[in-house]
């Protein structure tokens, strides 16, 4: 499912029959990059808590499929806004040819805030199934006889799912109560998630490392 989704990520679905169709497929490129590296991530994250746990039950199945639906909804709006976004940064232009050859902007600016919605509903509810299968998981820590540090890594990762689909919620919130003027701040909410991410991080690492076994001293030895 993961591979299909790539898939419907190509920067072109037919191969360029001249130079100037190669150059114009090119510029998809890097819109194509970074919403393969997103789609990879959930990819790695999915990966990541089957090898941790490998539950097999009906209620992580039926999550588990729930989420590779999200993933192929996911795919169009991801690509849309990072297309439309590389376009305007790097003056590509952000106007389409139609097929009867008329020419029309790739969004309207009083659509800026619904791209954003949908794009953050995608955002959030991915998150959210993640959170979770780990929520399933710590339910569940003593059928899968987890001991003390998995434990605090399994609640240290529902949390960072969490607060990182609250950045999908701002954002959202942001579209939804400033509107178009709103458009730009609401797309920076995203800025935030590598400083929760790492205050996040500090805070739990420290106390993680509280929770690990000290060696003894020799001292203590004798």
């Amino acid at each position: 499912m993961f591979a299909f989704a790539v898939t419907l990520l190509v920067v072109s679905l037919e191969v360029p029959q001249t130079f100037t169709e190669l150059l114009t497929a090119m510029r998809g490129f890097i819109a194509f990059a970074i919403s393969f590296a997103l789609l990879t991530s959930v990819w790695y994250g999915h990966y990541i808590f089957f090898r941790r746990y490998g539950l097999r039950d009906r209620y992580t199945t039926m999550l588990n499929i729930i989420l590779l639906f999200l993933v192929l909804f996911y795919v169009y709006p991801l690509k849309f806004v990072f297309t439309l976004l590389v376009n305007q940064l790097f003056g590509f232009g952000t106007e389409v040819v139609l097929p009867n050859g008329a020419t029309e902007p790739m969004i309207a600016a009083e659509q800026g805030p619904l791209l954003l919605i949908i794009y953050g509903a995608g955002y959030v509810a991915v998150l959210l199934v993640f959170a979770l299968l780990y929520h399933h998981a710590y339910r569940n820590r003593a059928a899968l006889e987890l001991n003390m540090i998995e434990t605090f890594d399994t609640v240290t990762s529902l949390q960072g799912w969490l607060l990182d689909s609250s950045v999908g919620v701002l954002s959202i919130l942001i579209a939804l109560i400033a509107g178009s003027d709103g458009v730009t701040w609401a797309g920076y909410a995203y800025f935030l998630l590598p400083v929760e991410r790492t205050l996040h991080g500090l805070l739990r690492g420290r106390l993680h490392r509280a929770l690990e076994p000290r060696p003894s001293t020799p001292s203590e030895q004798s």
